[in-house]
This record gives structure tokens, C-alpha cells and sequence, in this order.
């Protein structure tokens, strides 16, 4: 399936709904091996996610990847156990969830790994709705909706931002990246990457603004994906 190429590409890679099983949390085990063995052709795969950088950084280490994850939607970068780089403000998140429950029913906070810049929401409620209240809150906040929860993040944070402090480090050009995802959360990648890939399960906004899609979902659509562009990955 996969030779080995002179030029070599990084690719971002977005977590639930990506490389799970139909979006069911689970890793699908395919997904991931076909994740390692462009790793093992000299590719860089990095995980960009809304899940925190921990859970990627770690996800990272057992799967034989690259050892850095952006995390928290752009939020939070793991380079290593203990290399955390806080891209958000974690307090400006507190003060906008006190403010939604104190004014909005069923908003509850979503059990997931400790979070450090942002506030991870169950989805719950609805989204316009919370907008339009923190609009008039003079807080500079975001909420995204990543199918998995609804994110309370700093202005100014995406997953974007954060990845291209990856890419300075690095030494990686945008002209080289080519990101898989799903979510409206990846759409600020979508913009930055040189390909952008999105799986079955995107919404039909998400797929608008990727350059490729593939019509399998979460792990399997990422399966295709790699396979749809194999045969002219030198040429991307």
C-alpha cells in the first residue's frame, strides 16, 4: 500500500470521530496501525484534538508516533511527561461556565482527563443560545461544538493556533501538513493545511471546507482516507 517517499509530510490527526470505532471512544485498532506505519516511512503524525494533550500525548506513546499532541482544541501542547506549553486562560473559561449555568438550564460539565485551558461541557444545551448570553458577558471566550462535547476556550484559541507553534518547533511547513477530522473544531486546520481530509461522519459544512472527503466513518473513513491518498502522496 504505502512506499516509502522522499518528501516527508506531517500529519495532523484529530482523535474522536477520527480514528475511533463509528465514534464510539474506542481506538480503532486498523487506524492506528496504518497511523504507525506511516510513522515508520519517516512521516511525522501528530495528534490534534479536543481531548486533553495528555490523553494524546500518551495515545502518542503506545501507538508508536510522533511524541507531541496539541490538546484542549489548541489550548494545550504535551511535548514530553512534564512539558506542558499553556497557550489558554483556563480562569476566563471558569468565569463563562458560572455564568451559563447561572442563567442556562442543563448546562453540566463533562466528566473527562483534568483539563488546563479550557472547560469541557456536556452537549446538553443549546450552543446559540450560550453565544448570545456570553456575547453581553465582555469575557473573551469561544464555544465549539466537537460532536463529543461543547468547549469553552480562550479567544483566539483553535486547534490551528496551537499546531502551528508545533509546526515552528519543528520546522514543519504548512506546505507539508495534510490533517484528517470530523468536526467543525478542525476547520481552522482545514484552512492551514496543504490537504485536508474529512471522514463520512463530518457534517456536510465540515466536508465543504476540506479539499478531499472519503464516505467511510471515524476509523474506517481514515483508513480510506490514507489509502486514497497513497498512490500520490509524493505529488501532495
Amino acid at each position: 500500500m504505502w512506499e516509502s517517499s522522499l518528501v516527508r509530510k506531517t500529519f495532523a490527526v484529530d482523535i474522536d470521530g477520527t480514528i475511533t470505532e463509528n465514534g464510539g471512544g474506542r481506538i480503532h485498532l486498523g487506524a492506528l496501525g496504518a497511523l504507525r506505519h506511516l510513522r515508520q516511512l519517516g512521516h511525522n503524525v501528530i495528534f490534534v484534538s479536543g481531548r486533553s494533550s495528555v490523553e494524546g500525548y500518551m495515545l502518542a506513546v503506545y501507538g508508536g508516533l510522533n511524541t507531541v499532541a496539541v490538546g484542549e482544541n489548541g489550548g494545550c501542547i504535551t511535548y514530553g511527561s512534564n512539558e506542558h506549553v499553556l497557550l489558554g486562560d483556563v480562569s476566563k473559561c471558569l468565569n463563562a461556565f458560572s455564568i451559563l449555568r447561572s442563567k442556562m438550564d442543563n448546562v453540566i460539565e463533562k466528566p473527562v482527563f483534568p483539563r488546563l485551558t479550557e472547560v469541557v461541557l456536556q452537549r446538553t444545551f443549546d450552543i446559540g443560545d450560550a453565544e448570545k448570553i456570553l456575547r453581553g458577558s465582555k469575557l473573551d471566550v469561544v464555544l465549539s461544538d466537537s460532536q463529543y462535547a461543547i468547549h469553552i476556550n480562550s479567544a483566539g484559541i483553535n486547534k490551528a493556533m496551537g499546531f502551528v507553534r508545533v509546526m515552528k518547533k519543528l520546522g514543519i511547513s504548512a506546505r507539508d501538513v495534510i490533517c484528517i477530522g470530523d468536526s467543525e473544531t478542525d476547520v481552522p486546520l482545514f484552512k492551514m493545511a496543504n490537504v485536508s481530509i474529512a471522514v463520512g461522519n463530518a457534517l456536510p459544512e465540515v466536508k465543504s471546507r476540506a479539499t478531499m472527503t472519503v464516505s467511510a466513518h471515524a476509523g474506517d473513513g481514515l483508513v480510506e482516507a490514507l489509502d486514497k491518498i497513497a498512490p500520490i502522496l509524493s505529488e501532495l
